[in-house]
C-alpha cells in the first residue's frame, strides 16, 4: 500500500542521521531556507523506451540539469546554511577535483563565504577553471586525491578554515535526501528506487527521506564492480578494490563511517555492475532519452538493465547524478557501443595483393548495403605468404544481422574474413 505524504514537504516522522537533530533534517528535507532557490528541483519523468527494455516502470530523477550539472550542489548547500557566523567568516575547505568542488564553489559565492578547493597537481585545466569561475579560491597540491585532503586537512588546523567532506558529513547527507523528498512527492507510488553509491553520501541521504516519507519503500544502493567498498564495509566481504572504471565519480576507495553506517541499517540491498553495462547504459541515456549522463550517473539504469528479474514489473526511480564528462571520453564510449551492436565493424580481409581487390571488396560491401569507413593495408608486418595481404576496412552496417551477412558474401566470395578486435 503506498504511504500518503504529508502536505508539508517535511517529513516529520521516522529515522533521522547520526549527529543531527529532527528539526535540522526536517528543516533540510523541507528546503525551508529562500537560498534553496538557487538548486533546481529538477524533473523526475517517467523514461518510456527505458520502460520497455528494461520490463519495469522506470522513473528518471535529472540531477544533470543542476546548474554545475551534478547534484553534489545539495548537500554543499545544506553543510553551508548550518556554519555559525564565526565559521562563515573563516570560510570553508575541501579537497576535490570534481562535482563537489564546482558544488561547494558555487554556493559558497552566493551566500558570501570564501571557499578553498585543493585539487591535485594534474587535474585538467578545464575542471580548475571552472571552479575558479564559480569563484573558489583553487590551490594544486600533490599528486593525488589522498595527498591534496591531506593539504586541505593542515591547512584547517593553520588558519581556520572549516572542512566540508564530500559524503560524510550529516548535513550533507540531509541536502542529498531533498532528492528522494521531490521524487516521492511527485511520485509517491514508486515501488523501489536505485541509487549510485560513492562514499555513500547520496544513498545514505535520500535512504533516511524516503524512509520518513514511505517507510516500506524498498532501497536499492549501486556500486560499480570495481570498486565494491561499500558492500566489503557492510557485507564484510573482502572483494578487490580498484581499477580504470568508466564511473570515476564514484570510484571511491573507503567509503564513510557515518553513512555505512545508515547505508546498513536503512538499505535494502547493494549490486554492482560491470564496466560493459556501465557504457550499455550511458549510451541508451544519451541516444534513447536524448540527455547526457557522466558514468556515476549511469550506474542505476546499468542495475535495472543487468538486473531484470529483480525489477520486473516494479515502479522504479533511478538518480542520473550528474552530467559531467570528457567529451572525448563519451565518443570513444559511443562507438564501441555501435560496435558491440554490429552497426560499426573493422574487418580484416585476406587477400592477393595485386591490383582490384581493393575495388572488389569495396564493391561487394556497398552492393551488400554497408558503407566503408577506412582502409588501411599491412603487407609487412603479418605471417603470410609475399604474395598475400592483409586488408583492415572499417564499416558502417544496419546491425549484426546485415554485418554477419555482409562477411558471409565476402567469405563465398573466397575472401576470408574475421571481425577484427575493438
Amino acid at each position: 500500500m503506498t504511504a500518503k505524504l504529508a502536505n508539508s514537504a517535511s517529513p516529520h516522522q521516522g529515522p533521522i542521521l547520526p549527529g543531527l537533530d529532527a528539526v535540522t533534517l526536517n528543516s533540510i528535507l523541507g528546503r525551508d531556507d529562500p537560498a534553496w532557490k538557487n538548486v533546481a528541483r529538477t524533473p523526475c519523468l517517467k523514461a518510456e523506451k527505458l520502460s520497455l527494455m528494461t520490463g519495469c516502470e522506470l522513473f528518471v530523477k535529472y540531477e544533470n540539469m543542476q546548474y554545475t550539472g551534478a547534484f553534489k550542489e545539495r548537500g554543499a548547500l545544506a553543510r553551508l546554511l548550518h556554519l555559525t557566523p564565526e565559521e562563515k567568516v573563516r570560510g570553508v575547505i575541501a579537497a576535490s577535483a570534481g562535482n563537489h568542488a564546482q558544488g561547494l564553489a558555487r554556493h559558497s559565492s552566493l551566500l558570501g563565504i570564501t571557499a578553498t578547493i585543493v585539487m591535485p597537481q594534474h587535474t585538467p585545466f578545464v575542471k580548475v577553471q571552472q571552479t575558479e569561475q564559480l569563484g573558489a579560491n583553487v590551490i594544486l597540491h600533490g599528486a593525488d586525491f589522498d595527498t591534496a585532503d591531506a593539504f586541505a586537512h593542515h591547512r584547517c588546523e593553520e588558519d581556520g578554515s572549516v572542512y566540508v567532506h564530500p559524503f560524510d558529513d550529516p548535513l550533507v547527507m540531509a541536502g542529498q535526501g531533498t532528492i528522494a523528498v521531490e521524487m516521492l512527492e511527485e511520485h509517491p507510488d514508486l515501488d523501489v528506487l536505485v541509487v549510485p553509491i560513492g562514499g555513500g553520501g547520496l544513498l545514505s541521504g535520500m535512504a533516511v527521506a524516503a524512509r520518513r516519507l514511505k517507510p516500506e519503500i524498498e532501497i536499492v544502493g549501486v556500486q560499480a564492480a570495481l570498486y565494491p567498498s561499500m558492500l566489503n564495509a557492510v557485507k564484510g566481504q573482502q572483494l578487490p578494490v580498484g581499477g580504470n572504471t568508466l564511473a570515476e565519480g564514484i570510484a571511491v576507495r573507503e567509503p564513510g563511517q557515518l553513512t555505512r553506517h545508515v547505508i546498513k541499517a536503512h538499505v535494502d540491498d547493494l549490486l554492482t555492475v560491470d564496466e560493459r553495462a556501465l557504457e550499455r547504459a550511458l549510451s541508451l541515456y544519451l541516444t534513447v532519452q536524448k540527455t547526457l549522463s557522466e558514468g556515476a550517473g549511469a550506474v542505476g539504469l546499468a542495475a535495472v538493465l543487468a538486473h531484470p528479474d529483480r525489477f520486473q514489473g516494479k515502479r522504479v526511480g533511478t538518480v542520473l547524478c550528474g552530467g559531467n564528462i570528457d567529451t572525448r571520453l563519451l565518443s570513444s564510449i559511443l562507438m564501441r557501443d555501435l560496435a558491440r551492436q554490429g552497426r560499426v565493424a573493422r574487418l580484416r580481409i585476406e587477400l592477393l595483393d595485386v591490383p582490384g581487390q581493393l575495388t572488389k571488396v569495396a564493391d561487394m560491401i556497398a552492393t551488400g548495403g554497408g558503407n566503408v569507413i577506412d582502409v588501411s593495408y599491412h603487407r609487412i608486418f603479418n605471417d603470410l605468404p609475399a604474395k598475400a595481404t592483409y586488408l583492415d576496412i572499417s564499416v558502417e552496417t544496419n546491425d549484426r544481422p546485415h554485418l554477419d551477412k555482409i562477411i558471409e558474401n565476402l567469405r563465398a566470395a573466397g575472401l576470408p574474413t574475421v571481425i577484427a578486435d575493438y
